[in-house]
């Protein structure tokens, strides 16, 4: 209600103010005021346009919003809507009423306008009070407002020129919209039909209801498409249509279902599905339509088709070498494509009239047509020999080529469509800043956080600015579709674009959370999101049109300057004429002080034109060239403005004259620059542009000099100069008047002097004339100090004093010019950096050079001359106190502080000094006191200035300044000082210690410039700033070297000569500091300066008082001593003197205090922390009532907008956490800004908490929110306490590491939150969150300099791949689920959110390293295109959540779904062509781990006995293929490891053909396994082992060269190379005598143990190698490995005695799983983070010492085997000993990693845990076989059942992986029950839990086993080998054991628990897939047995014989089915009985 209350005043005050036009002051009507109207029209029309759109669109919204049941609406979402349209109808009538005064062109068009507005404002005004909750209107009543606003909007924007939709668009969109209703209304006729029969009541008013809320929602779909037809460009009007056409659509289904729920009648029904069937089909046809509309771009010709497929099919190509068959595939739809293009072509030609276009066009048809040619050639090639990479390669070159040529053919089409989609990007985010500046505005009154609101505005305004320049852009290029420099300007309006509007995205989502009006709020983040996603694509869209446009900046900058000069000559006419006005919202002061800030700007852009231009690098060339050409135009404006508003017409055509001369200039200095790219390095063209930009220079400082004000100035200057030549005569005239007289002229004269300059400095801040008057004056008074000054100075006894004098008199003279000139440059820049504060020194300056001169030339008593002087002085220094509101120097405030206390020391004992000398009458050392004393007095007041500057900015209302990229006072500084370092090596008089300390001065200050330079340039993000930076730098560092060079011989010999080299050394220096002074003076780079507010100035006052009076006090204390000095015996003087220095001290006590007591931050963070813990308290408070129950739901919002206000509360927590650490650590100022900031969010935070625990239903989730909220305030309360602690003091250094501590402690807790809730907003399809934090990586790709690459290109293209392919794996799963259940969606959209945050950040690294740099600028942008295709995927899961049942969306899914896995695909080939080989070998590394996990596999079943041939062959068929694909690896091998060293190609090539190799050797040994038969399974696993370990070797391989490649050959990798050839060499080897052995039953065994020997060997070197692994097991793990070696130690000794072959065989294998396994877990026990190095250590060397043991024991059994000997045998045992020795001690050093809660591994409960995890492995081991399964292809007969296999082979997958989940969830019940005692961790009664866990062992065993069965069944059953029964009894067998083990867990567990709830969950899962598969193959075996016709014989007695068969068939089966029956119920009583084995034992 509130909202439509101030929406309704809103809008009345709109109305009201349309009233009448906007009245503007008189326009001139030069070039450049008719072209700021024109600018001024086309602004106000895109603003109104977009205003527009917004209210069409948040009607349509209210619309949708309020169509269901009042109980559902989302209020809050209405209420946004409501403040987007009266908001947006206030910012429209401002724009409304200039464009109708601007509009005087036709007679009245402006009334017309203002009368269309005026209508809009009254149909809104309608629509507001239609839906006003208590109005009670018909909903047709809203409808109808909603209709007239579009027909308003339609009329408004008809009047202003703007309805762009093409009429026919909008009446098809209308009649299809009719077309749905009509339909619908056919429908609910039908429907009332059904109501007629239907019986029951309530089923009949459900049918009633439902068939009115049909037609309900068709009249509202009717009503959106009129309300958004006139701009339904917009894609949020378009959003709203495709809204209301959902919201139809889910009522026709709910009126089906009504309706078949109400009757069986079939024919009404049918009916009524056929009615329902047409408004489907009418609603597709609608949406269609509108879709159409916004896919389609302008259609740009017949080309565009055709050049798309072929950029696609090029890139498929290349990213699929190596897959001959699908290279030709992409090569035929190519082939089709390029002949399309050719024939478009041809007949374009033949229709041209121009013979010269015509021939172009055949020219490019012909090329085309031929590259053609080629390529099918080449393909024909490719698929000739499909194994032929050279083929490959050819036809990859074809498509190259192909590529060009179209690129030529369709250079205009492509770049058309390309700027055309940067039109569309540029107006949609000029639209969408627009919405956000009104949101801004809308929210500003309800924003409680003034600091974040502040920030909002200023970026809003710095929006505002670029606006006009972007609708500028985008309507020039429109006009000009040609124009080359309208595309320019339009990309170049869009780059300079994106950094503000990033900002203000940053800044508004910064201030939503502290905005309390929720409407309010939600807006503001709404269009904020929407800006962020409109930055991302104008962002991606600017890029590819700056490729497309190509290097033509340099000529377009020329055009500009051109035009620009054309506007000034015609200004200049115009004021001659005396028609030049000043265009509205120019001021005299505005402008100048414009003209002063370009002035620089335009400085220092021509110093990087000139950098750029002499270094010949034409790209940044043409970028310095387009932004001097940007500082131009500003500099004309504003001269032209200061023309046209000053009333002195001299001026005026003095200013537009000197404009126009810096125009020349500036055209012919970039005509140069173009000549001297031409030509690099080429020494006259450099020496034309030095001379041209000195021109320059001048010319610029002609027109700075033509400032009002600047004039007088220049005369004063001039006026000191021409009086100072009077010091240049040899001899000056004697003196006519006495000392006496001289000296007090003098003292008058330099007081006068003194005080004129205190008023230069005063009057720079008033106005113009102000500063003429001041300059006058202070000229006037140098003029009579000089004579007075002279006259002294011919009373000097001897011609040395003289000189002294005039010495003096010439350096006031200096300083006066720089005073002035100081007083000058704030003048015309008031905002420059520092200008006051060098203002401030250079008035110093002044008294300091006047009070030496008087110290040399009066003589007084001794010690007067000091007290005048340190009087002087402290007048000086008093300015500082009066408005400390810019830094007086770099001190930091815990610097001032140290400042104050040593000065007060200082103070102290000279203030002592003072009165005891002048008691004493000790006058020198009284003077010495006093220059101390006032030394003393200068460093307080400055340090106290500083402190004050500190403490106001430092308060949280002042704004705080922003960094900027260099402190131009830095370099100011160091520039002045370099420059008299430099005078003081020069002069003759400097001594050589003087020499050297000018010296260290320089080379101070040159090297903090160049680290300056070097910091700066790895900030910005321009990259000729970047490069000029670096280049400056350069300059400066080698003409330093070369001036130490000179100094140090001037040191080692003080001759005339050497000065003279040192003079010649220090011009270059001193140029190069100047230059890069200029250059770092660039507006660009500047820091904002903060401001101070009325708060932070109050809290300065104690401060700034104490040093006044301390001042005060002191002059009055040095006035006094002054006459104690002449006249020591006066009493009451003494007394005077006494209480001046009670004074001083007081103050300075006081000061101290009130420095102490403003430290800044610490006021802010206590206010702060009692904010969060009042907060912790409620969200305590909150906790007890969930607890209870009795959390009350907050009803006034919606659960997603809660979601939303959480989300983006945390988010900007997160943001702040790095902020105040920095802050905390030494950034005092900024610390009460930060934390204040962060305490503001967290009352937002607990209530959206709150509401959110208050609105879910689920009570964990509930408290996981509160927790985690909870645990986020606390961790922040933990950050202030450590701030608070540090207090931004960089010196407190023991309070960092606690800061660091804190801010990673909240960074967890902000990610846990964020996990939590993005599941949350996943789960109900608000994807809002996502969006956003892909666009937010996406801006990253771009910003600034990345990081220092910690990798090398290889390392991060192995993680971009890795996310790459985890994106399309995502994308894929998104397809199948957006079919089956799409509430996954949510979960894996947030987990490509993840991944696609990974990939960015990864990617800018891999960018920023590859090489070269063309390859880097792909990777982004295709990461780039990736983010935005994820984007629009993630969209659409959200809006397939809502609605799952939406078919349309499902579509648009899979689309978008597909152009992810496209994107993925150029990504990786654009890493691939960085490093073709690199890239290679990961592939095939995946490859081979890939093929090393099937072998496993392999291995299980060939264990279990179930590898079988596929028909009856034997091995000999094998021999050969194995023996000739292993040479072949080899062969590969060598090629792998010399393609290390060689090129990429080379290296790509053998990588992909080792992976083939392997996988067909792969392939062929299994085939070779497999033809040994089953009933042989170890021998089986001997060959299947050899094969794995040569593709262990392989992958090790693999991995050691890409690591190797392109590295030196001393290099340690290439050593790594080397052995893992060896491996590979010897593996291989071994394969082939292990495929020779395997035939020979005598050496089989023999062989496999020599395999496993060199196997173990080859595991002990990894487990010996330093490498971590990469996941830790717990040391029961590793014990209970140990196992397998005491098993096969028994094995290997019962080997060696029997010596049989088969028992070998066993052995080899047992014994190398058991070493593997052992070996394994121990060194992840040993690596685990609690073991200490000792223990780890000892673990490590009894592992090693087990497998030497071990080793040695196996080389002794074959030993044994080739020679058999009892003593041999005999020594079995003492080996065997020693392996149980090493297990023993292994065993041993396990238990002390555990330390004190170490489990017995033989516990049968931890067994039950192992078992029940190891069930589950080969459950899931087992489901990775069925997933390679496929059907045997058979042919097919004409029934349903043809999908019975994959059903079979779908239900048996999702029994295994039910299964799976079982066990898992079995073992976490059985941790559980350890974990709550209900089985005793250490068993008190082993008989009887050990009991239970034997039945919970065996039971997870049987599910296993039954899984296992069934797997093997299916496989069977789909390879038509066994029948359905046995699979349905499979299946039923899992049932079975799933039930039991369901029942053991049972027994002892807690029924409510969470392990067994999820364990029940898995248990029913499990079933539900067995009921499938029992029920699919039921059906199938039923369909069979009808199928299987009985032939019944026709004649009587075959007919009886048939009957008598049949029954006894019958009784047969019924046998047979019984005694089945006992064996079963036997079985089943065997495997239950509850014994422990041992006694079982006994019993058999």
């Amino acid at each position: 209600m509130g909202t439509i209350n101030t929406s309704m005043h809103a809008v009345q005050q709109a109305q009201a103010d349309l009233s009448e036009v906007d009245n503007l002051p008189p326009l001139g009507q030069d070039m450049a005021s008719r072209v700021w109207v024109q600018n001024k029209v086309d602004e106000s029309k895109h603003e109104i346009h977009s205003q527009v759109d917004a209210i069409t669109a948040g009607t349509a919204s209210v619309v949708n919003l309020t169509a269901g049941d009042p109980v559902d609406t989302d209020y809050t979402a209405v209420g946004c809507a409501i403040t987007t349209i009266s908001s947006n109808l206030t910012e429209m009538s401002k724009g409304v009423k200039l464009l109708a005064a601007l509009m005087d062109d036709d007679v009245g068009s402006g009334e017309d306008l203002l009368k269309a507005a005026r209508t809009l404002a009254s149909a809104v005004s309608d629509l507001l009070k239609a839906v006003q909750p208590t109005s009670g209107e018909p909903r047709q009543t809203v409808l109808t407002a909603a209709g007239s606003i579009g027909q308003a909007s339609g009329e408004l924007l008809r009047q202003i020129g703007e309805n762009e939709t093409d009429e026919r668009f909008q009446d098809v969109l209308m009649s299809l919209a009719k077309a749905v209703a009509n339909a619908a209304a056919m429908l609910v006729l039908k429907a009332k039909n059904v109501a007629q029969v239907a019986e029951d009541t309530v089923l009949q008013n459900r049918v009633i209801a439902a068939a009115t809320q049909c037609a309900l929602s068709t009249s509202q779909l009717v009503a959106c498409a009129k309300v958004v037809s006139p701009t339904i460009s917009s894609p949020v009007c378009q959003e709203q249509l495709i809204e209301a056409g959902k919201l139809v659509d889910r009522s026709v289904e709910n009126c089906v279902r009504a309706c078949q729920a109400a009757t069986d009648d079939t024919e009404l029904l049918k009916q009524v599905s056929a009615a329902a069937s047409i408004v489907s089909q009418a609603l597709n046809d609608l949406l269609q339509h509108v879709r159409q509309f916004a896919s389609r771009g302008e259609p740009i010709g017949r080309y565009d088709q055709a050049t798309d497929t072929i950029m696609c099919v090029t890139e498929s190509i290349f990213s699929s070498m190596g897959d001959a068959g699908e290279m030709v595939r992409q090569a035929r739809v190519l082939a089709q494509a390029t002949s399309d293009l050719v024939n478009a072509m041809r007949s374009d030609a033949e229709a041209e009239i121009d013979m010269d276009n015509s021939k172009k066009l055949l020219a490019a048809a012909k090329l085309l047509a031929d590259s053609t040619a080629r390529m099918v050639e080449a393909a024909k090639g490719a698929a000739a020999n499909p194994e032929n990479e050279d083929q490959q390669q050819r036809l990859r070159e074809a498509a190259e080529g192909l590529r060009v040529a179209t690129n030529a053919a369709a250079q205009n089409a492509i770049k058309k469509k390309i700027v055309n989609r940067l039109e569309i990007a540029a107006k949609q985010a000029a639209a969408a800043a627009t919405q956000t500046i009104a949101a801004s505005q809308n929210a500003a009154v309800s924003n409680k956080n003034t600091a974040a609101h502040q920030q909002l505005v200023q970026s809003c305004k710095n929006v505002a600015d670029h606006i006009p320049q972007l609708v500028q852009g985008v309507r020039g290029s429109q006009a000009q579709a040609e124009d080359l420099s309208a595309q320019l300007a339009l990309i170049n309006s869009s780059q300079n674009f994106l950094q503000p509007g990033s900002k203000m995205v940053a800044s508004a989502k910064a201030a939503v959370p502290t905005v309390t009006d929720q409407a309010a709020a939600m807006q503001l983040s709404q269009c904020a999101k929407n800006l962020a996603t409109s930055l991302a694509e104008l962002r991606t869209a600017s890029q590819k049109a700056h490729e497309a446009c190509g290097p033509m900046e340099i000529d377009s900058a020329l055009n500009t300057v051109q035009t620009l000069k054309n506007e000034l000559q015609d200004a200049k006419m115009a004021a001659v004429d005396g028609q030049l006005k000043p265009l509205p919202g120019e001021t005299l002061e505005k402008c100048a002080q414009d003209l002063g800030s370009t002035s620089k700007a335009v400085g220092s852009s021509m110093a990087q034109l000139l950098t750029c231009a002499a270094q010949g690098n034409e790209h940044y060339t043409g970028v310095a060239a387009r932004e001097t050409a940007q500082a131009l135009k500003t500099l004309g404006q504003a001269a032209r403005g200061v023309a046209a508003s000053t009333t002195d017409p001299v001026a005026a055509h003095a200013m537009l004259d000197s404009a126009r001369d810096v125009m020349e200039g500036s055209a012919m200095l970039i005509q140069e620059a173009k000549q001297a790219l031409a030509a690099p390095g080429d020494a006259d063209s450099q020496q034309r542009l030095a001379q041209v930009a000195k021109a320059v220079s001048h010319s610029l400082n002609n027109c700075v000099n033509c400032l009002p004000g600047q004039k007088d100035v220049d005369v004063a200057l001039k006026s000191i100069g021409e009086s100072s030549k009077k010091l240049l005569v040899d001899s000056l005239p004697p003196s006519s008047k006495s000392f006496q007289e001289a000296q007090s002229e003098l003292n008058q004269a330099a007081a006068d002097l003194n005080q004129s300059a205190g008023e230069v400095v005063h009057a720079t801040r008033g106005q113009s004339g102000e500063l003429a008057a001041a300059s006058g004056k202070f000229s006037d008074d140098f003029d009579e100090f000089l004579d007075a000054g002279i006259e002294m100075a011919g009373q000097a006894q001897t011609k040395e004093d003289q000189i002294q004098v005039i010495g003096n008199l010439k350096s006031i003279s200096m300083a006066s010019s720089k005073l002035l000139l100081a007083a000058k440059s704030l003048s015309v820049d008031p905002g420059a950096p520092n200008a006051k504060n060098l203002l401030a020194a250079a008035a110093r300056a002044v008294t300091e050079s006047i009070n030496q001169l008087i110290t040399l030339c009066t003589q007084q008593a001794p010690g007067q001359k000091e007290c005048d002087n340190a009087l002087r002085e402290l007048e000086t220094v008093k300015g500082m106190l009066d408005n400390p509101n810019e830094p007086v120097s770099d001190l930091s405030y815990f610097d001032c502080i140290e400042g104050v206390m040593e000065n007060s020391k200082v103070l102290g004992e000279s203030m002592a000094g003072i009165s005891q000398n002048a008691k004493t009458g000790d006058l020198l050392v009284f003077g010495e006191c006093v220059g101390v004393a006032s030394k003393a007095l200068c460093g307080l007041t400055e340090a106290a200035a500083q402190a004050a500057y500190l403490v106001g900015i430092s308060d949280p209302n002042s704004q705080a300044g922003q960094q900027g990229l260099v402190d131009p006072i830095q370099f100011a500084r160091a520039n002045q000082a370099i420059q008299m370092a430099c005078q003081n090596l020069v002069d003759p008089a400097s001594s050589p210690s003087q020499v050297l300390s000018a010296a260290t001065i320089v080379a101070k200050h040159t090297s903090a410039l160049c680290n300056a330079c070097r910091i700066a340039s790895s900030k910005t993000a321009n990259p000729v700033a970047k490069r000029h930076f670096v280049q400056s730098a350069k300059e400066v560092a080698n003409s330093t070297a070369n001036l130490v060079k000179t100094i140090k011989a001037l040191d080692g010999d003080f001759s005339e000569e050497n000065r003279n080299k040192c003079r010649i050394a220090t011009a270059p220096l001193i140029e190069a500091v100047e230059n890069l002074t200029a250059f770092a003076s660039n507006p660009e780079f500047v820091s904002i300066p903060a401001q101070i507010s009325t708060e932070g100035s109050r809290a300065q006052e104690p401060i700034l008082v104490s040093a006044k009076t301390m001042l005060e006090s002191s002059s009055l204390l040095i006035k006094t001593a002054r006459s104690l000095a002449i006249n020591p015996k006066d009493p009451p003087t003494w007394s005077v003197l006494a209480g001046h220095s009670h004074t001083v001290s007081d103050s300075i006590k006081s000061l101290i205090t009130s420095i102490r007591d403003k430290a800044p931050g610490q006021r802010e963070c206590d206010f702060s922390i009692d904010g969060i813990n009042r907060c912790i308290r409620d969200i305590e408070q909150a906790s007890l009532a969930a607890v209870s129950q009795s959390l009350a739901t907050r009803d006034d919002i919606s659960v997603e907008a809660l979601q939303e206000q959480l989300t983006s509360v945390v988010q900007e927590i997160g943001h702040l956490i790095d902020p105040i650490a920095t802050a905390a650590r030494g950034e005092a100022a900024q610390l009460g800004h930060k934390v204040t900031q962060l305490a503001s969010y967290f009352e937002p935070l607990v209530l959206a908490a709150v509401g959110m625990a208050s609105k879910t239903i689920d009570h964990q989730q509930q408290m996981t929110v509160l927790d985690q909220t909870k645990t986020l305030a606390e961790s922040a309360l933990q950050m202030l306490y450590a701030a608070k602690e540090g207090g931004g003091n960089p010196k407190a250094s023991h309070t960092h590491d606690a800061i660091a501590e804190a801010a990673q402690l909240m960074k967890e807790a902000v990610d846990d939150i964020m996990v939590t809730l993005n599941e949350a907003a996943s789960e109900v399809g608000m994807v809002g969150g996502m969006v956003d934090s892909i666009a937010e990586a996406m801006t990253k790709l771009d910003e600034g300099t990345p990081p220092d690459p910690k990798g090398t290109f290889v390392d991060y293209q192995t993680t971009v791949v890795k996310y790459s392919k985890a994106i399309a794996v995502t994308a894929q799963e998104m397809m199948t689920k957006s079919v089956t259940n799409p509430e996954e969606l949510g979960g894996l959209a947030s987990q490509m959110t993840n991944d696609y945050g990974h990939l960015a950040l990864q990617g800018r690294m891999a960018a920023a390293t590859a090489e070269p740099e063309e390859i880097g600028f792909q990777i982004r942008t295709r990461v780039q295109e990736l983010g935005h295709g994820c984007i629009f995927l993630v969209q659409k899961a959200g809006a397939l959540q809502i609605c799952p049942t939406d078919g349309y969306t499902k579509r648009e899914l899979i689309e978008c779904a597909r152009a992810v896995t496209e994107k993925v695909s150029l990504v990786l080939s654009a890493l691939q062509a960085g490093n073709k080989g690199t890239q290679a070998c990961i592939t095939a590394a995946s490859a081979v781990s890939g093929i090393i996990a099937d072998l496993d596999t392999t291995i299980m079943f060939a264990t279990a006995g179930t590898l079988n041939a596929e028909n009856d062959e034997s091995f000999a068929d094998h021999r050969e293929n194995i023996l000739k694909t292993a040479k072949a690896l080899v062969e590969d091998t060598k090629l792998l490891v010399s393609g290390a060293a060689s090129s990429q190609d080379k290296l790509a090539q053998a990588a992909q053909s080792s992976a083939n190799t392997i996988t067909q050797l792969a392939e062929v040994v299994k085939l070779g396994a497999a033809s040994l038969g089953s009933d042989d399974p170890e021998t089986q696993v001997v060959l299947i082992n050899a094969i794995k370990d040569v593709a262990k070797a392989l992958s090790d391989l693999i991995g050691a060269t890409k690591g190797a490649a392109s590295k030196p050959a001393d290099d340690p990798s290439m050593y790594q190379l080397k052995g893992a050839a060896k491996v590979m060499v010897t593996n291989v080897t071994s394969l082939l005598k292990t495929v020779k052995a395997v035939e020979d039953e005598a050496t089989r065994g023999t062989r496999a143990l020599e395999a496993t020997i060199e196997y173990i060997k080859q595991e002990l070197t990894v487990f010996q190698s330093r490498e971590v692994p990469e996941k830790t097991s717990s040391p029961e793990e590793s014990i209970r490995m140990t196992k397998g070696i005491t098993m096969a130690t028994a094995k290997a000794v019962a080997a060696g005695n029997s010596c049989r072959q088969e028992d070998v065989i066993a052995t080899a294998n047992l014994s190398r799983k058991a070493v593997a396994d052992m070996l394994i877990a121990c060194k992840q026990a040993s690596y685990h983070p609690d073991v200490s190095e000792e223990v780890r250590e000892r673990a490590l060397r009894f592992g090693t010492e087990c497998t030497l043991g071990y080793l040695e024991l196996l080389e002794h059994v074959l030993l044994i085997l080739q020679k058999p000997s009892p003593e041999l045998k005999h020594q079995l045992a003492s080996l065997s000993k020693r392996v149980a020795g090493a297990v023993t001690e292994l065993i041993q050093s396990a238990e002390a990693m555990k330390g004190t809660e170490w489990v017995d591994p033989e516990d049968p409960t931890v067994i039950a845990e192992t078992e029940l995890l190891g069930a589950a492995a080969s459950i899931e081991a087992a489901a990775k076989k069925l997933e390679q399964l496929k059907p045997r292809a058979k042919p097919k007969q004409a029934d349903e059942t043809l999908d019975f296999e994959e059903q079979i082979l779908e239900a048996a997958k999702s029994i295994a992986a039910a299964t799976s989940a079982l066990v898992k969830s079995a073992s976490a019940a059985q941790r559980e029950l350890v974990a709550q005692g209900k089985v005793g961790a250490i068993p008190a009664n082993a008989a009887d839990d050990g009991q239970w866990s034997q039945g919970l062992i065996s039971a997870a065993r049987m599910v296993a086993a039954a899984t296992s069965n069934l797997c093997e069944a299916a496989n069977a059953s789909v390879q038509g080998h066994a029948s359905e029964e046995k699979l349905i009894s499979s299946a039923k067998q899992v049932a079975a054991s799933t039930a039991q083990l369901l029942v053991a867990c049972k027994v002892k567990a807690d029924h409510d628990s969470e392990a067994m709830r999820r364990l029940q969950a898995a248990g029913n899962a499990v079933k539900r897939a067995s009921d499938n598969l029992v029920r699919a193959a039921q059906k199938a075996a039923f369909g069979k047995a009808e199928d299987d016709d009985v032939v019944v014989k026709t004649k009587f007695v075959g007919g009886i014989a048939q009957i008598i068969a049949a029954q006894e068939e019958m009784l047969k089966k019924e046998r047979e089915l019984e005694e089945a029956r006992k064996k079963l119920a036997q079985i089943r009583q065997q495997q239950y009985k509850f014994l422990p084995t041992e006694l079982r034992e006994d019993e058999g």
